[in-house]
């Protein structure tokens, strides 16, 4: 069914309501609004019969499996980004509403502000291929749903970690914005990659647990495997509508394992540098080495979403740290160690110049308290770490500063809803509503095969429930109509190509 179609249903159930209309004056006010619903939904089922024709979708595929939603682009960057757009138009709609509530409440800024600085400042500065893909996502979002956002909506809400937190405290400051909001970058993450005498195989283990808002967390929740006209094919956990993993966690078919933890208390911003969800995407996509990867993420730095980037590379064994600050960066590679990242940065150069505030000796805050206790855990398990106990240490509850198990903001697997202390690094107050939302694991093998083991909700297999939290914790009212239950599925294994198991 095309468009002229569409319309001429439309226009036939219009005539047939308004010859009705004697009927509805005289069954009130709820039986028009019944038949507008019928008008509404006939129109929207009209459009997505049409979409769902479309030859661009005919490669993709969309299944769920495990608390994941699966999903296959394949194509041209347009026709990748329609697929992304109409596969997942529901979960977009609804990840916008609650990420853009989000960004506007922190920041004191209207939305209109964001759409401003993504036009003005990031869209003439996004590969092209990138921008094909980005208005392919509109394209297939709105002939899904017939939503209204555009292109612009959609590069700031791709930009979601790194206008809010970097930007913005970067322009009040610029300006000297009265009465700006306390905002702090963020420092969400635990990870690690290890190789060598370290591993059980000797091969490479890289692991990783995404920390963030459970607001957002529980719908961070596909799985994408790209296949894209150039470069490599890329498996990688991700949000819907957004280019990138964000959290950053995947695998390509050359050989490349990456993940990050973000750099706590992290200042800086260029605004004539290239959005990082831009730079992070074409690295997974075009990097094949670490030195590769490296370069591309140095090219355009604009400070935003500054994180420890561990990588490795199956094809050579070999593993790297890239810490990348704006003013500031160190690579460090080895073939046979180990790295972790918590959210703290390690380079003295970084700590000068890049997070002054940040104090690497505090060993009651959360980035360094998961800091020894990642030391401890991989000191004990040399020699001994593979993908099974990377799912077990990604669900780790011991926590260093009092020497107790108890799940907080302290433990590699975190649960700051339970704690009275916050995260103040992060402007995260008591019993804020974060901590680890899902994990992710896979070795040099896996890789090879583009396999990935996945959890989605705590990598522990605990449960957050949104009404006792809000019944108990009223000062996070606003964040009603957005949060929802977080429950723990199984460790669930994915990989390219893959087909619904129904």
């Amino acid at each position: 069914m095309g468009a002229d179609s569409i319309r001429r249903a439309a226009a036939i159930l219009l005539v047939m309501l308004a010859g009705a209309a004697p009927w509805w004056a005289g069954n009130g006010a709820q039986a028009s609004a019944s038949a507008n619903d019928a008008m509404v939904a006939t129109i929207a089922a009209a459009r997505e019969r049409a979409a769902a024709n479309d030859p661009r979708l005919k490669p993709a595929l969309r299944f769920e499996e495990g608390g994941w939603i699966y999903v296959h682009l394949e194509g041209e960057p347009d026709a990748m980004g329609y697929q992304h757009g109409y596969l997942l138009g529901p979960e977009i709609e609804d990840g916008f509403a609650a990420v853009s509530a989000g960004m506007t409440h922190s920041t004191k800024r209207d939305w209109e502000f964001f759409r401003k600085a993504a036009k003005e400042m990031l869209w003439l500065k996004i590969d092209a291929e990138y921008q094909q893909e980005l208005q392919g996502i509109v394209e297939g979002l709105r002939a899904r749903t017939g939503s209204k956002l555009d292109v612009y909506d959609i590069v700031a809400f791709n930009a979601f970690e790194e206008l809010p937190d970097y930007y913005v405290p970067w322009l009040d400051k610029q300006q000297k914005t009265p009465n700006a909001p306390n905002l702090k970058s963020p420092g969400n993450c635990s990870a690690f990659v290890a190789t060598g005498s370290w591993t059980k195989d000797g091969q490479i283990v890289i692991a990783h647990n995404n920390w963030t808002s459970y607001k957002n967390g529980e719908r961070w929740r596909i799985v994408f495997d790209i296949a894209p006209k150039n470069g490599y094919r890329m498996l990688m956990d991700g949000f819907p509508g957004v280019i990138a993993s964000d959290d950053d966690f995947g695998i390509n078919s050359d050989g490349l394992m990456v993940t990050e933890t973000t750099i706590t208390q992290f200042e800086g911003w260029d605004p004539n540098g290239k959005a990082e969800f831009v730079r992070a995407r074409k690295a997974l996509q075009y990097a094949g080495s670490i030195d590769e990867y490296t370069k591309i993420m140095l090219d355009g730095n604009n400070g935003g979403y500054a994180n420890d980037w561990l990588l490795g590379d199956r094809k050579t064994g070999e593993i790297a740290q890239l810490e990348l600050g704006l003013k500031a960066h160190k690579l460090w590679r080895t073939k046979d160690g180990v790295l972790s990242g918590s959210n703290w940065a390690r380079d003295p150069e970084v700590l000068k110049e890049d997070t002054p505030k940040f104090d690497p000796n505090n060993k009651e805050s959360s980035p360094n308290a998961r800091r020894a206790r990642w030391e401890e855990l991989l000191k004990e398990n040399k020699g001994k770490i593979d993908v099974a106990l990377a799912e077990k240490m990604l669900g780790d509850h011991t926590e260093t500063a009092e020497k107790k198990e108890e799940a907080n903001e302290r433990t590699l697997c975190g649960h700051v809803d339970g704690s009275p202390r916050g995260i103040k690094e992060w402007d995260w107050e008591p019993y804020y509503p974060g901590g680890a939302v899902q994990g992710k694991a896979t070795d040099s093998t896996m890789a090879k095969e583009m396999r990935i083991v996945a959890r989605m909700g705590h990598p522990c297999g605990g449960d957050f429930l949104a009404k006792p939290f809000l019944a108990a914790h009223p000062e996070y009212a606003w964040q009603e109509p957005y949060l929802r239950d977080m429950k723990a599925g199984p460790w669930t294994e994915f990989r390219s190509g893959q087909a619904s198991k129904e």
